[in-house]
This record gives C-alpha cells, sequence and structure tokens, in this order.
C-alpha cells in the first residue's frame, strides 16, 4: 500500500532499521535515531543496488516520488542512475575547479611566497571584496571584458580610484595565470586597459616640506616631548631618509657599527634587495643614546605596548601632527626632502637614487647592486647629516659640493 504523509509523520523508530514500502523500489528507511531517509531498490544488469533519494522532510514524498520516476527513466533506458550522479558530482568538481575564485585562490598561494606577509594579505583581501564577488564564481572561460570592467567601474564608483585599478590589475594576473595553465586560450583584460574606461590617475606627491622649512622641524623634533623613541626615530629617518616600514622594522642585528653600515635584508626592502646605509657620525651617536637607554629588545623601536612588535607606522606621523605639520609632512617626506636638498647641494644623482633604493633590481644584479658606490654614498651621508646639523643651529647653508 502506497505511504501517505500522514503515515510518514507518525512512524516511530524501533530498536532496529524500520523499512517503509510505496511502490516501484521506493521505501522510507527510519533508523533507531529517528532519522528518515528516501531510498530506491533496483536492479541492473542483474545485480540489485540501493540510491539515496534524500532525508525527510527535507524531501517529501512527492519529491521523492519525482526522483524515484527520473531514477527508474534512466534504468529503463539501461543507465546506471547511482553511475549517472557520480558522474555528475565528477563534472560539477571539475567545473569548480574552473571558477575564477578557485583558480585565484591557487595563483595568490603561489605570488605570496615571494612577497611580505602584509602586501599578500592586502591583495588577498581585495580579491575578496571587491573582485570574488562581481566574477569569482563564473567559470574563467566565461569572464569577459565588460565583466572586468563593470567590476572596476563599481569599485571607482565609491571613489577609490586607485583600488579600481589595482583590483582590474590583480584579476588581470589571475587570468594570465590560467592562459599559462591551460584553463582559457586568451586573457580578456588584455583586450582593454583600465585607462580606456576608468577616471585619469591623479598623481599625488606624499606631503612634505619646502626645504626652507626644514630648520624649523628640526628644531621641534630636538624639543618633542613625546614618547623619547618616537623622538630618536623621527632624527634616524631624517638621518638616513629611509622608508617608514624599513625604519620601524629595524632590528639591532642589522647594524654593523664598527663598519658605520645599517644593512637591510631584502624581505624588508620595497624592492626586495637588500640595502646598505652608510652611517654618519651623528646616526653613530644617536643608535649608542638608543642602545644606552634599550632593554635588550632584538627592535630598535618596539612598540608601547607589544614589545615584541614594531611601532605602529602611524606613530611618526602623528608626532609630526602634534608639532604642527598635518597634511604638511609625512614620515615618507623626509625622504623627498633630502633629493631636493642632496641635489641642491651638488651631489650626484645615481648616488641620490642609490641611496634611495629607487632601482629595480633583478636576482643577478641584487648582490651587487646594493654596494656600488658605497664610499662615495658613505661620504655623501656625512655630507648630510652635516648639513642637518648646520640647519637645525640656524647657521649659513653653503652648498658644499659647490664650494
Amino acid at each position: 500500500m502506497p505511504l501517505t504523509d500522514t503515515a510518514i509523520k507518525n512512524a516511530k523508530p524501533g530498536q532496529k532499521t524500520i523499512k517503509l514500502f510505496d511502490g516501484n523500489g521506493l521505501y522510507l528507511e527510519v533508523s533507531p535515531k529517528g532519522g528518515k531517509w528516501w531510498r530506491l531498490k533496483y536492479r541492473i544488469d542483474g545485480k540489485e543496488k540501493r540510491l539515496s533519494l534524500g532525508t525527510y522532510p527535507d524531501t517529501s514524498l512527492k519529491a521523492a516520488r519525482e526522483r524515484r520516476d527520473a531514477a527508474r527513466a534512466l534504468i529503463a533506458d539501461g543507465q546506471d542512475p547511482s553511475a549517472d550522479r557520480k558522474a555528475k558530482k565528477a563534472k560539477d568538481a571539475a567545473a569548480a575547479d574552473d571558477l575564477f575564485e578557485t583558480i585565484a585562490r591557487e595563483w595568490w598561494k603561489s605570488w605570496a611566497t615571494t612577497r611580505t606577509a602584509k602586501h599578500a594579505d592586502q591583495v588577498l583581501r581585495r580579491l575578496e571584496s571587491d573582485v570574488f564577488p562581481a566574477i569569482g564564481a563564473l567559470p574563467v572561460n566565461k569572464i569577459k571584458a565588460p565583466m572586468l570592467l563593470a567590476l572596476a567601474k563599481k569599485v571607482e564608483a565609491r571613489g577609490a580610484n586607485d583600488l579600481a585599478r589595482r583590483a582590474y590589475q590583480v584579476a588581470s594576473q589571475v587570468l594570465r595565470y590560467a592562459v599559462g595553465h591551460g584553463f582559457i586560450d586568451h586573457n580578456p583584460a588584455a583586450s582593454v586597459r583600465p585607462s580606456d574606461v576608468l577616471k585619469p590617475k591623479v598623481e599625488r606627491n606624499l606631503a612634505r616640506l619646502d626645504p626652507r622649512e626644514v630648520p624649523e622641524l628640526l628644531r621641534k623634533i630636538d624639543t618633542y616631548d613625546g614618547y623619547i623613541r618616537t623622538r630618536l626615530a623621527i632624527k634616524l629617518m631624517a638621518l638616513t631618509f629611509v622608508r617608514t616600514s624599513e625604519l620601524i622594522g629595524a632590528r639591532w642585528e642589522e647594524f654593523d657599527l664598527g663598519a658605520k653600515q645599517w644593512r637591510i635584508p631584502a624581505e624588508r626592502m620595497k624592492m626586495k634587495a637588500p640595502h646598505i646605509v652608510p652611517l654618519s657620525r651623528q646616526s653613530l651617536e644617536l643608535l649608542k643614546s638608543l642602545k644606552d637607554a634599550g632593554t635588550g629588545e632584538s627592535l630598535l623601536f618596539p612598540g608601547e605596548r607589544d614589545r615584541n612588535k614594531p611601532m605602529s607606522n602611524n606613530t611618526i606621523l602623528y608626532a609630526l601632527y602634534r608639532m604642527g605639520y598635518h597634511s604638511r609632512m609625512t614620515g615618507h617626506g623626509f625622504r623627498g626632502v633630502a633629493s631636493t636638498i642632496l641635489h641642491e647641494l651638488g651631489e650626484r644623482h645615481d648616488l641620490i637614487e642609490l641611496q634611495l633604493a629607487h632601482q629595480e633590481r633583478n636576482k643577478v644584479s641584487a648582490a651587487y647592486n646594493h654596494a656600488t658606490y658605497l664610499p662615495q654614498r658613505a661620504l655623501m651621508m656625512q655630507v648630510w647629516a652635516d648639513h642637518l646639523e648646520v640647519l637645525r643651529r640656524g647657521g649659513e647653508v653653503i652648498p658644499i659640493r659647490a664650494a
């Protein structure tokens, strides 16, 4: 006798599994714990088999019968519904492998191995917040150039012009990876450039002072009444004009005070090549003061709350704010100021660029380039430190090289 919804609802579990038959091989299996599963018993090539059709009440009696009839239609054509289901699962799994998000995460795992953890995390968050919601669920062979431009325009619409370009660029990198691994034959992002449809990029220099304002800044740094290590960090940044991240992450093992050198390892440099900062007499005196005042940490500038982590990127910025330089000067601004003044002093452009670590380097040349013109750079850094001292004291400024 066929089953009814009432009979199914009233079916109670027993000490052993109970089977309630409906017809044409369909039955409901009630486990001792109360679970109810739809099963189909059928024969294919003379062998008796079972096929799961879902659980009750998620799969109703009507739905179970429809699934039974569909399976019996396959059986009538000589097909095994169980094998057909496995084939569909395999096809779905293969399709999932071709999804943009799946390929993007594989690309990111490979790409991130040569990047800093911070940079890699930023790119992954960009994918998850801006790219995956737009095209992540699409097979890569279905992605067209207009889709990529649409996602970039959506990011641009919220005022994030630079992020819009970066979202497009990272999507293009993933698609190049897909081409290289045989998922697609052509990168649709190569057909259109972001500049073709996005608003022009506005170049902005990070805030920095006019060189004429530097003497006053140096004197304000001297009298800064905040955390002493913050004051020393700003002074060392002025003397060495390294990037903020390179300064706050500095460790004592990077310094060879006898050789008067600060050797920053490649993994902490933007260009991923080691960098040498020749240390002037003033820098060495500052480092000695810093070491004498230290408590044994490996970091030169540990955070106030967690001594095992560097001070925040914003520590120097906020200190400059307190001195009255909001929107006028940043930690990065010392690099621009140093470049401008050193050129005015007659220093060689190539030496300045080397010391700023601006040059792109490859793996072959990196070991050589970081020490190029080191004696000349050491002399230039001493000239720079002496010049800052003259400015701080209010003495007459004379271009040394020209003199």
